[in-house]
């Protein structure tokens, strides 16, 4: 709990100092005398004036979000010699250019940070895929399970490595949600020779990124070996004789390829609200032997499953996924880019009702995701700290009048029809985007709320 707090706020500091200095130094440089720099909201913890400088600086108690307040005719009167530093007398330019820097700066900072991720590397699952769910577009494309994925291309676009697990998923996940079929170059067990297969994603249809939608792509895990992990004391696997290490060739009459296939098959070993009893074969020593295994049945939410109390997989086959300086920048703007425009597609999916609202997360899923991450690694951290400053970013370029892109909409009417919006509308549109605005984090807040309680 408190790693998810520290981590929690760690984020939001570093996510919103960065958007703020972005504002702040553009200012500076086009010219506007900058008042006060905070970061948070409230009543202030640490404030101090750099020396040479007129701008104040403040750590506040509320961190939800942070502020720069400059020198301008419409907030308070200015004198005359400093008339020429507010930034109602800027050019329309240099506003815009001050506006657009918060969302930028964000940006920026993702590029740098999954470009550091890529610098330092990271271990990674690689893409061997686990046998497919039945019934899944993996399974009805020929994919058993074991097969070394070595490229994939979206759409009628060229093939493009995967060298890890994650960029496979990455891969399938902007396909499906772009409604694009994807195209895989596989190299199958004892087998030299690439081979070609389609999965057609854009039959989907989907509205959500989550696991449910990687089961009916078929690719959910990366495969491992149906090896025998560590055994509970008190479960199934112990009372039938199993032992770790104990590698499952076959469950009853079918041939088990992986950890993910035998995890499946003793879910499914439960009629009604009884286990059902299963012959294993296994191999132990190099000896190949029979036991009889009888799961636990469990119910989970409104159905009943299987369970026999043991660790089912070894840990998958890991690569060390490390890019040079101009790769991993290259690598980081890209991933950048891409998930800018994911987000802005999946949040005009979500407009027009095509894309479902449970994709919004809130400041409870954030925390909950920025403890997780910070207790799997710091590379692991920074990328989930790029992730959400992509989002920051983005959010803030939304055209809603409180936000960033709600000025930079103003600016383009004024620089289309050379006159600024006049007061009352501003006014009529600042209540539509704090309705909006609300609206938002009360859909995220639920979500989160049910994501929490599910």
């Amino acid at each position: 709990m408190l790693m998810t707090v520290l981590a929690f706020a760690l984020a939001l500091g570093v996510l919103i100092a960065m958007h703020e200095y972005g504002h702040y130094r553009v200012a500076v440089a086009c010219g506007v005398k900058v008042l006060r720099f905070s970061v948070g909201f409230g009543k202030p913890l640490l404030r101090w004036t750099p020396k040479g400088s007129s701008t104040e600086f403040v750590l506040a108690a509320f961190p939800l979000g942070g502020y720069v307040r400059m020198l301008d005719e419409r907030e308070a009167p200015v004198a005359e010699g400093e008339r020429h530093l507010a930034f109602n007398n800027k050019p329309l330019r240099s506003r815009a250019a001050i506006v657009a820097a918060g969302p930028a700066a964000n940006l920026l900072l993702a590029v740098l940070l999954y470009a550091g991720v890529n610098w330092i590397g990271v271990q990674e699952p690689k893409p061997y895929v686990a046998s497919p769910p039945a019934g899944s577009l993996a399974q009805a494309a020929g994919l058993k399970g074991a097969e070394l994925v070595q490229a994939v291309a979206r759409g009628d676009g060229p093939l493009e490595p995967v060298v890890s697990f994650d960029e496979l998923r990455w891969a399938l996940a902007r396909a499906a949600l772009e409604g694009q079929d994807a195209r895989l170059q596989i190299v199958r067990p004892q087998t030299a020779a690439a081979t070609e297969l389609k999965l057609p994603l854009g039959s989907l249809e989907t509205r959500e990124a989550d696991e449910k939608l990687f089961e009916r792509i078929g690719v959910v895990a990366p495969w491992t070996p149906a090896v025998m992990g560590e055994l509970l004391p008190d479960g199934a696997a112990r009372r039938a004789g199993l032992r770790e290490g104990d590698k499952v060739l076959a469950v009853g009459a079918v041939p088990v390829v992986d950890g993910q296939q035998l995890r499946g098959l003793i879910r499914a070993s439960v009629r009604g609200t009884e286990a059902v009893a299963q012959d294993w074969r296994i191999e132990r020593g190099g000896q190949p032997m029979q036991l009889s295994v009888r799961p636990d049945a469990v119910q989970q939410g409104d159905q009943w499953v299987g369970r026999i109390g043991a660790f089912v997989g070894a840990a998958p086959e890991m690569t060390m996924v490390r890019r040079g300086f101009v790769e991993g920048l290259q690598n980081g703007a890209q991933r950048t880019w891409d998930l800018s425009v994911l987000t802005l597609r999946m949040m005009g999916r979500m407009v027009i009702g095509e894309a479902s609202l449970k994709n919004i997360s809130g400041p409870l899923t954030i925390a909950d995701y920025a403890g997780k991450s910070a207790s799997m690694g710091f590379t692991q951290y920074l990328a989930f700290l790029a992730l959400i400053s992509v989002s920051l970013g983005v959010l803030n370029l939304l055209p809603l009048p409180v936000l960033d892109g709600g000025h930079l909409m103003y600016y383009l009417w004024e620089g289309v029809t050379g006159r600024q919006v006049s007061e009352a509308w501003m006014e009529r549109l600042q209540r539509l985007g704090v309705a909006v605005l609300l609206l938002m984090m009360c859909i995220a807040f639920f979500n989160d709320i049910n994501r929490l309680l599910g």
